[in-house]
This record gives C-alpha cells, sequence and structure tokens, in this order.
C-alpha cells in the first residue's frame, strides 16, 4: 500500500469519475473537495458570534480578531472558511438569524451559483505610434497583416485600438482615431475577417465604435467603463459583447499616487453600479464582460490584491477579463523592459486563470495558446 498527498484538482468531478465513483456520489463528494473563503468587512459583532458558532457546527469555522466574543468593537472584519457544502448549508442557516445575517447569506448563495465560461485569447493591435509596447504598434496594411498571423497563431479575439491609454499619455482626436481605424476596419469587413474570430474595438468614441460595429466588430472594449450612455446604446442596438474596464482617473492622472479605501470592495461596487446601469438600458448580462482594469489608476499591491481574489468577480455572472500583458507592474517585481516582460506576463495570466478569469488580453498570442493548453493539461 502507498499513499501520498494530491495537488490541486481543477475539474474534482472529472477525478472522481475516473476513479470509479457512482453517479449519485460524484456531485455530494466533489462539494466537500472544495475549500473555499469568503472574506466579510464589517460584519457586526453579534453576528460574527452567531456565525462562529453556526459554522463550527458544520465543521466549517470563521476567522475573528480578538476581542469579538466580547464585542469590544461594533463590527469587525473576518474570514469564512469552508467546503462548498458548508457554505450551501450556512446560506440556508443564516437567512434566519439577525444582524445582517441574512445579507451574508444572499452573498453566498451568489457566490455559490457563478458558472464557468470557456476560456478565451484575445490578441492586441495598437493602431497608432505610441503605445508603451512598440512590439504592438502596427499601422494600415501591418495592422492587417499582424491581424492575420494571430488569427493562425489561435485568437479567438483580436482587440483593435487607434489610441493608446498608457499612463501618461497624449489625448488624440475624434478625427485621428477614425482615420486610424477606418482602413483596418474596412479590410476586417472586405477580407471577413471577422469569420474567423471575435473582433472587439477598443474604444469609447460613438462613432468609430459605430463604424466597427457595421465593419463586422462583435464587442466593444471600453477602458472608460461605459460611462458614456451612447456606447451602452450601441451595444444593445448591435446585440454585441461589452467589455466594462474599471479605472480610477484617466490615462493621463490615473498612475499620480492611486488611493483605495478597500480595492476589492470600490472596484466591485463600480462594477455592481455600472451593471445596473447597462441592464436598466436593455443590456442581457450575458453580453457585459468585466475588466478590473490592471494597472488603469492602480498600484503594484492593488494589482496584485486584484489578481488574488480575481474569482470574486464572478458573482456578477459575467466573463472575466485580464490584461497584464507586459505591463510595469511586472517591472516593479523584477526589473525589465516592456520587450521582456512574456515570462512575467504569461505568470500572471496563468494565476488568473486559476482564480477565475476567462479573456486573457495579450500581444503575444502564440506563446499564450500553448502555455494555456500546458496549464489546462495540469488541472
Amino acid at each position: 500500500m502507498h499513499v501520498y498527498r494530491l495537488g490541486t484538482m481543477f475539474d474534482k468531478k472529472e477525478a472522481l469519475k475516473t476513479l470509479g465513483v457512482e453517479s449519485g456520489g460524484v456531485g455530494i463528494m466533489a462539494k466537500k473537495m472544495e475549500l473555499l473563503y469568503f472574506f466579510i468587512k464589517d460584519l457586526k459583532c453579534p453576528a460574527a458570534n452567531i456565525l462562529k458558532q453556526d459554522a463550527l457546527s458544520i465543521g466549517a469555522d470563521l476567522a475573528v480578531p480578538g476581542g469579538v466574543i466580547l464585542c469590544e468593537k461594533e463590527v469587525y472584519d473576518c474570514i469564512l472558511i469552508g467546503t462548498r457544502k458548508h457554505m450551501e448549508i450556512l446560506s440556508k442557516k443564516e437567512l434566519a438569524q439577525p444582524f445582517g445575517l441574512k445579507v451574508v447569506a444572499s452573498e453566498l448563495q451568489k457566490f455559490l451559483k457563478t458558472k464557468e465560461h470557456s476560456r478565451q485569447i484575445m490578441g492586441v493591435i495598437n493602431a497608432n505610434d505610441d503605445s508603451f509596447f512598440e512590439g504592438s504598434r502596427f499601422l494600415e496594411n501591418d495592422a492587417i497583416l499582424k491581424i492575420k498571423q494571430m488569427l493562425d497563431e489561435g485568437a479567438d479575439i483580436v482587440d483593435i485600438g487607434a489610441v493608446s491609454s498608457r499612463p501618461g499619455a497624449k489625448t488624440v482626436s475624434e478625427l485621428v482615431e477614425f482615420e486610424r481605424m477606418k482602413p483596418i476596419c474596412d479590410a476586417v469587413s472586405t477580407e471577413k475577417l471577422f469569420q474567423k474570430a471575435t473582433f472587439s474595438v477598443d474604444s469609447y468614441t460613438p462613432e468609430v465604435v459605430e463604424y466597427a460595429l457595421n465593419s463586422g466588430f462583435r464587442l466593444i472594449n471600453d477602458i472608460t467603463g461605459a460611462s458614456d450612455e451612447a456606447i451602452i446604446k450601441l451595444a444593445v442596438k448591435y446585440d454585441v459583447k461589452l467589455c466594462i474596464m474599471h479605472m480610477q482617473g484617466t490615462p493621463q492622472t490615473m498612475q499620480n499616487n492611486p488611493q483605495y479605501d478597500d480595492v476589492m470592495v470600490e472596484v466591485s461596487q463600480f462594477f455592481e453600479e455600472r451593471i445596473s446601469r447597462c441592464e436598466a438600458l436593455g443590456m442581457k448580462r450575458e453580453n457585459i464582460i468585466l475588466d478590473v482594469g490592471l494597472g488603469f489608476g492602480k498600484s503594484l499591491e492593488h494589482n496584485l490584491t486584484l489578481i488574488k481574489n480575481m474569482a470574486h468577480f464572478k458573482v456578477f455572472g459575467c466573463e472575466v477579463l485580464v490584461g497584464a500583458s507586459r505591463k510595469s507592474m511586472i517591472d516593479k517585481i523584477v526589473s525589465s523592459k516592456p520587450e521582456e516582460r512574456l515570462p512575467g506576463t504569461l505568470a500572471i495570466h496563468l494565476k488568473a486563470i486559476e482564480n477565475g478569469a476567462s479573456i486573457v488580453r495579450c500581444h503575444d498570442v502564440k506563446e499564450h495558446v500553448q502555455a494555456l493548453a500546458v496549464w489546462e493539461k495540469l488541472q
């Protein structure tokens, strides 16, 4: 007889089926194999004591600061620990409890209902001459050649923008943006490239966006997070997807000492408000993609917190996009120039996928397709 410790299993049900577990037991046991952690902010002291006891009674636990049992403060931050099965039990049990525990129960139920989305690679084309990574800049004919290369390499989505959003980038007129985008849109339409992959327009200018949508584009990548109702209305009119990105400030100001009380809470509240706004204007939730905006008004610590806890954003039921390709956060960890940051990019993106991201926005399609294929085999 031999015993060895198993690593993390991504597909627990498949592992149990391979073992030969009876079909009725697969779902039950899979829930017991997934350990979940929930951070609960500002939980009332009586609620913390009740939840602690309820959790312990079923084999779960609530990590609390010292002083909770004596209610030395009115509210406490806590970490709830347990299996998926434990959370299912608690999400029903706490519905009958006071002190705000009904809200905790409701939030747990939302998390338990989240679904998985298929993973996709989005290639980046910058139709300008000032994006931070020189290797991503392509104008007109060169852009078309690069698009075709990305398609051959396995890109599921191709994201094309004509205005740099790097920190401190110069503003560009709508006319210049349109003149840069028009020949690329025309080629995508004429050569029917949109039949080979999903094309995304990286813009928040309504005229540019609508021209792209009329050229076969099916996704709007809006770094302003749907701040302009005109963009939302275009997404509804053409029944296309809309990526809502969080950004603190503007590209010109966003990295001037970004501050948050709690970056997870503030980004989550932003998404909640923008999703409600989109739905009120007629958008279907399944057409909404969320992007936490790594590097857009975030310090290194903010970025790392968002990556480590990316699973949280699945609670909205939307696809989650991650875009850290060759960004300066890598330089802050290991000194490097943009052209040297592919290994760091892959490390971040694979961790983000592991934590719930389903769309990876990158400059290096071929390398990401290979890395993702190998990662999936290791799960």
